[in-house]
């Protein structure tokens, strides 16, 4: 076994869910999807392909009508360029992590310099790093107090410096799991200037574009690396089915790329999975086509779960917390309590309430929990801060 390979970290999040394994009376909020299960149209659709015999493999890239509707998708979020532009551009993969993964595969080296922004989602650090990268962390930075105590921001001038000519990759999730932040359009530009001079990689993703909540884009949209990139810039901008869909479980996804990398990134698709199933691209092309059904009322019952969740942990003592812009989760901390992954299992096997540890994020999150508001039932989420009230006024002084 390769060590990169066995000094891997095990999900911290999933360690937490464990304590809760068999328990009905768990309110979950730990994992990054909705409660909500696929609209029964998009469920329609793979079972047509299914009755019609469609279970052979399909083209590496994805199926042309597959690729034709995110050609479309993409350009009806980044109208600069027309849909044939991103057609060539377009690869199909088996979910988001897929997609993430295939891009470390084909840009990284062993011993390569690798910036990632964190808190973030541990796989964008454990990808690079198991192509025997070598991982350096730009922290985002935490307003202490104010009306955005507990918002979660980027130093600009701290990550361009860690980004030099030697740095072969950076990889940034905006909008952010778990801390809510998003980066803004002249904050993009910035960060694609210097590493247009560096020759450095972005690795964007974006796979909570869609939910966004600060209203002051054009589309709605959240600001993205493909409204501001040339065609040749060495942009890999991921997606994923899983969030603005409701699709997790489909494992389903796409990259959008420069298009000299096309060919052999279906190249590596051969080596990974060979192809996504046909089925599974069925649907998902009715998905695209009939989006208008499925994430505006999305996004709006979203806000709907932050605008429940926020005020209530805020009036909660000992909580610092600021209102997320996109995303679907509240990251907040809980005065007292810098043991976060201690805290999350008590919180499981006490309260019955389960959420995420900040350290399964970064180590400067530590003291930190994360919160995932997609409820299709916003009573729930109530329930959770009563639950957390309650645990919290059982304590010793001493416990706090």
């Amino acid at each position: 076994m390769r060590h990169v390979v066995e000094q891997l970290e095990a999900s911290r999040i999933r360690e937490v869910a464990n304590e809760g394994l068999g328990r009905a009376d768990v309110l979950k909020f730990w994992f990054g999807e909705s409660d909500e299960v696929t609209p029964a149209f998009i469920r329609d659709a793979a079972v047509a392909s299914l009755q019609q015999g469609e279970t052979f493999y399909a083209h590496n890239l994805g199926l042309p009508e597959l690729r034709d509707a995110l050609a479309h998708y993409t350009h009806s979020l980044h109208p600069a360029h027309s849909a044939s532009h991103w057609l060539d551009r377009v690869v199909v993969t088996s979910g988001g992590v897929n997609g993430l993964m295939l891009a470390s595969q084909a840009l990284v080296e062993p011993g390569d310099d690798v910036v990632v922004v964190t808190p973030a989602w541990p796989n964008l650090e454990a990808q690079p790093l198991i192509m025997g990268a070598k991982i350096r962390r730009v922290a985002l930075r935490v307003q202490s107090d104010g009306p955005r105590a507990g918002a979660w921001t980027l130093d600009p001038d701290a990550l361009l410096a860690a980004i030099t000519p030697a740095t072969r990759m950076l990889i940034v999730n905006a909008p952010n799991n778990p801390t809510g932040w998003t980066l803004s359009a002249r904050e993009q530009q910035a960060i694609l200037a210097h590493c247009r001079r560096t020759g450095t990689w972005i690795l964007a993703d974006e796979v909570y574009e869609r939910l966004y909540f600060a209203g002051d884009t054009a589309n709605g949209a959240a600001p993205s690396f493909l409204d501001v990139a040339e065609p040749d810039d060495r942009v890999i901008v991921a997606h994923s089915f899983s969030k603005s869909f409701l699709m997790t479980g489909w494992r389903l996804g796409w990259l959008v790329l420069p298009p000299g990398l096309t060919d052999a990134l279906g190249k590596l698709v051969e080596y990974n999975t060979s192809c996504a199933p046909v089925f599974v691209q069925r649907a998902a092309t009715v998905a695209l086509q009939r989006g208008g059904e499925v994430t505006p009322a999305l996004v709006a019952h979203l806000r709907q779960c932050r605008d429940t969740l926020v005020p209530l942990l805020r009036a909660v003592p000992g909580v610092t917390l600021a209102e997320p812009l996109g995303g679907m989760y509240a990251f907040f901390r809980l005065e007292g309590h810098s043991d976060c992954l201690a805290l999350a299992k008590r919180l499981v096997r006490e309260a019955g309430l389960g959420l995420a540890p900040g350290s399964a994020f970064s180590p400067h999150a530590a003291g930190w929990l994360r919160w995932c508001f997609a409820s299709r039932d916003t009573a729930r989420l109530v329930q959770g801060v009563e639950r957390l009230r309650d645990w919290l006024a059982a304590q010793p002084p001493s416990g706090r």
